[in-house]
C-alpha cells in the first residue's frame, strides 16, 4: 500500500505531519526492577518493568503494547528512553497478556482501569502515556476519561475510530486456535512446527515470529501465554474504539507508519475532535510496528515532542 497522505501544516488545534529524526547516541541505563500480578475485583493488577532514571523530578513514561504483545516488545525502546530523557520508564503487560493475569474481559475501558491502578499502585499522579495500536486505544481512553492523569499524549499508528477488519487480527487468533501444539519436544522444535502450521494462514514471516512470542513452555507442554478465548469473544470491542464527546485537553502526537493504514486523512477530523492539540506524524520506511520497524526516527519523534512546549 502507498504512503498514506500527509495533513497540511498548522498547530494547536490543526494537524500537522511531519517527519523527525534526530540521531540516536547510545549509553547504558539501568535495567527494569519490580513486576506486580494480582487481581482486586475487576480491576486487573498488571505485570510490570520500571526503569529508574536519574530526572526524578521529570514526569514518567508509560508504554503500553499493541495486540498479541507484551511489554519485553518495548524493552530496549524504555531503556534507550532513559538514556536520552533521564525520565523513570514503565512498561505494562495489558490483561490477558505477558505475565499479567487472565479475565474474562478485555475491553478499553477495563484496559484503561487497570493502567490507572497501576499509576496509583506507584504513587504516580501524572505520566506520559504512549500506546501502540491496542495499547494506543488504551491511552486514549484513559486520556479522555481521566486527562489528569496523562500530562501528554502520544498514539502509535492507531486513531480513535474502528479498526477495519483488515488488521488480520481475525485470522490470527483463527490459526492460533486451531494450532495443534506438540509435548516433550525442545522449545526450538515446537517452535519450528507451530511456524509450519502458522504458515498455511499468515504468510508474513515477520508477523507469525511476532505471534510466535506468545509460545510459552509449562513443564513439558507448551500453550499460548495470551488468553485467546477471551481475546476471541470481544474481538469486536477492541477493533472498536469508545464513544467520548469532551476531547483530551493535553498535547498529543499521533505517530504513524508511512506504510500503514492506521491513521488516515479520513481519520483526521475525529482526531481533531477528540484532541484538539494534537499533531500527526508520519515515520518513513515503517509499518505497523514503527518502533522495531524504525527505532532510531521512532525514538526521535517521541524525545522532540517531549521537548514542545
Amino acid at each position: 500500500m502507498p504512503p498514506l497522505p500527509l495533513p497540511s501544516c498548522a498547530r494547536h488545534g490543526r494537524l500537522i505531519s511531519r517527519l523527525l529524526l534526530w540521531r540516536w547516541q547510545s549509553s547504558k541505563a539501568p535495567g527494569p526492577q519490580v513486576t506486580q500480578r494480582e487481581t482486586h475485583g475487576g480491576v486487573v493488577t498488571l505485570s510490570y518493568d520500571l526503569f529508574e532514571g536519574t530526572a526524578s523530578e521529570e514526569t514518567p513514561l508509560v508504554l503500553l503494547h499493541g495486540l498479541f504483545g507484551s511489554k519485553s516488545n518495548f524493552q530496549s525502546i524504555a531503556r534507550a528512553l532513559v538514556r536520552k530523557t533521564g525520565r523513570k520508564v514503565l512498561t505494562l503487560d495489558a490483561r490477558n497478556h505477558g505475565n499479567s493475569p487472565h479475565t474474562n474481559i478485555i475491553t478499553y475501558p477495563a484496559m484503561s482501569a487497570d493502567v490507572k491502578h497501576v499509576l496509583e499502585h506507584l504513587h504516580i499522579p501524572s505520566c506520559v502515556l504512549i500506546g501502540h495500536s491496542m495499547g494506543g486505544k488504551t491511552a486514549m481512553t484513559l486520556a479522555l476519561q481521566e486527562p489528569q492523569l496523562v500530562e501528554r499524549l502520544v498514539s502509535v499508528d492507531i486513531s480513535p475510530v474502528p479498526t477495519s477488519p483488515q488488521s488480520g487480527f481475525p485470522q490470527y487468533i483463527a490459526a492460533m486456535q486451531s494450532l495443534q501444539l506438540v509435548e516433550k519436544v525442545p522449545r526450538s522444535t515446537a517452535r519450528r512446527l507451530a511456524d509450519e502450521q502458522l504458515s498455511a494462514t499468515v504468510k508474513e514471516e515477520s508477523v507469525r515470529q511476532f505471534l510466535l512470542t506468545n509460545l510459552v513452555q509449562e513443564n513439558e507442554h507448551f500453550k499460548w501465554r495470551v488468553n485467546l478465548d477471551a481475546i476471541s469473544h470481544h474481538l469486536h470491542d477492541l477493533l472498536d474504539f469508545p464513544e467520548f464527546n469532551k476531547p483530551y485537553p493535553g498535547p498529543t502526537l499521533f505517530l504513524g507508519g508511512a506504510k500503514s493504514p492506521y491513521i488516515s486523512s479520513e481519520n483526521y477530523p475525529e482526531i481533531e475532535r477528540l484532541f484538539p492539540f494534537s499533531n500527526v506524524e508520519y515515520i518513513q520506511g515503517a509499518g505497523h510496528w514503527v518502533h522495531a520497524e524504525q527505532t532510531r526516527d521512532f525514538l526521535s519523534a517521541i524525545c522532540n515532542f517531549l521537548q514542545e512546549p
